[in-house]
């Protein structure tokens, strides 16, 4: 029995474990359509697991995108040593 439950994304379709034994590849392929964002798995109508389409995209390399974009002063860090004093560390 398929059971649509509201979360926090949405509507969501939900199924108990024997179903998604059953069905596997039929969730499967409603995930790789597109026609469902999300199928959530449940056990005895408790939400176990959610299935969603896996994204390969990788991590996108964010340090040192922006760097020499934005200038900065020569002296940016003439005051390192009296701002750490003024924390109680050292720079």
């Amino acid at each position: 029995m398929v059971i649509l439950t509201m979360f926090q994304e949405g509507y969501a379709m939900q199924v108990n474990i024997l179903e998604a034994k059953t069905n596997l590849s039929n969730l499967v392929r409603l995930i790789e359509t597109g026609k469902e964002d999300q199928i959530i798995i449940a056990r005895y109508g408790k939400p176990v697991a959610k299935m969603v389409l896996y994204n390969d995209g990788g991590v996108s390399k964010r340090i040192g995108v922006a760097k020499g974009a934005i200038p900065s002063p020569e002296n940016l860090d003439q005051y390192n040593e009296e701002v750490a004093a003024l924390f109680g560390g050292t720079p």
